[in-house]
């Protein structure tokens, strides 16, 4: 299938890797409608330098180790827009492969397709393909969601995915082994975490220190956010068959950090400091530096305010109808946030932060710079983006998901050039 049209529209379980059991509800509630060049050594989803195998991932560490310092670009502007592929049906999650190309997920078709250097789209067929389409069960936001290579495969070989859906009763994750075009069989490696209409996280990222993050919603239970026994509203760290992590606070769960709404969004520096994105209800989204065991207010508080009681302030927010941030990419001068509602690519600077202050959440603020919008409402509702190898951003649009307005060749992913 070629790059114009590529998907074509058409006419509470338990916690593998903990034996956690949560609740999965839905409470209607308030919310809002959404919830220099970039180098290519700091993306979210982009795997670490590849080993022997596609099997072969190496094992997480306890704590990241940084690879090259920020650049302070207070800054930047865009130099070009190019389109890679047109014709998709509400994608959700991108991600790219050791050879270049890049796999996206489609939302409500429950499919995948893969993208090649040239923008050409091919359908990921197979087993697996057909297990993830037979077990999604599409609504609201819920679907297909994010995508993520685990770490140790080489170019021009198989390489194993871990993809997260929403399934009848819970949100999961699986894995599959990637062949060409052909997804092998799947496996679950974390299940349990709850599942609704909205509200439901979904983005899959390896960090530095190798451990896979998993972003869940609190689907509308704001009581589930800070329950360190709920896997919602969280962000979760495990390895890539679904234990938890070493070196996690509580070294028999998946919990990372906790008080969260809906983060869809989470990515590195190369300092080593990790960035989140979450959605606000009906004051402030936020853009959130992640530490360990940390709380970060919700249902409590919304944007700043909540370090006097013990939580951990965002370092950027912005007004819900602004923003509303789903996927981010992390250069080695910016954390890019693609803004659905606010139909923006929002860039915040980054600052050098002295290595003794890395673990104070007090002295986050002061490694960001002011805000600057970039497209803006240029493209439509923008979902996801992510630093390609070449350096460029791609940018994900979403305006087929139901709550934008569509235009002929929409969606669209887009390389985006900025200096």
């Amino acid at each position: 299938m070629s790059a114009g049209t590529a998907g074509t529209r058409p006419g509470g379980g338990r916690a593998r890797a903990t034996g956690v059991l949560v609740a999965a509800a839905v409470l209607l509630a308030g919310c809002t409608p959404d919830d220099a060049a970039p180098t290519a050594a700091a993306t979210s989803t982009t795997a670490p330098s590849p080993s022997a195998t596609a099997s072969a991932s190496p094992g997480p560490t306890a704590a990241p180790t940084p690879t090259s310092p920020v650049r302070d670009v207070p800054s930047v502007a865009v130099t070009s827009v190019e389109e890679v592929a047109t014709g998709l049906d509400a994608p959700w999650g991108l991600a790219f492969l050791p050879d270049a190309r890049a796999v996206v997920t489609l939302r409500d078709r429950a499919r995948l397709v893969v993208l090649g250097t040239d923008g050409t789209a091919t359908e990921v067929t197979g087993p697996g393909a057909d297990e993830v389409a037979a077990t999604t069960v599409p609504r609201g936001e819920g679907g297909l969601l994010g995508v993520a290579v685990v770490p140790g495969a080489v170019p021009g070989g198989p390489a194993d995915l871990v993809l997260y859906l929403t399934a009848a009763r819970d949100n999961r994750v699986l894995r599959a082994t990637l062949d060409g075009t052909t997804l092998g069989p799947t496996r679950v490696v974390l299940e349990g975490i709850p599942e609704g209409s909205n509200h439901n996280g979904g983005r899959l990222a390896f960090g530095p220190d190798g451990a896979l993050y998993v972003t869940t919603g609190d689907t509308y239970e704001t009581g589930l956010a800070p329950d360190p026994a709920s896997l919602g509203g969280k962000v979760l760290r495990v390895t890539a068959d679904g234990a938890p992590a070493p070196g996690n606070p509580d070294p028999s769960s998946p919990v990372w950090t906790r008080g969260h709404r809906n983060v869809q969004g989470v990515g590195w520096a190369p300092d080593g400091r990790a960035f989140a994105a979450e959605f606000g209800q009906d004051t402030w989204d936020e853009l959130n530096v992640l530490h360990a065991g940390a709380d970060y207010g919700w249902p409590a508080v919304e944007g700043t305010g909540g370090a006097r009681s013990g939580f951990v302030d965002p370092v950027a927010q912005w007004s819900t109808d602004e923003a509303s941030p789903s996927g981010l990419a992390v250069t080695d001068e910016g954390v890019y946030l693609a803004g659905l509602r606010g139909r923006t690519l929002w860039r915040v600077p980054l600052r050098p932060v002295p290595p003794g202050a890395m673990d104070d959440p007090a002295q986050d603020a002061a490694g960001v710079g002011t805000p600057q919008p970039l497209l803006a409402g240029e493209h439509g509702r923008l979902r996801a983006v992510e630093v390609a190898p070449d350096g460029s951003l791609w940018v994900v649009t979403n305006n087929t998901d139901g709550r934008g307005d569509p235009r002929p060749g929409d969606d669209r992913v887009l390389r985006v050039r900025v200096r």
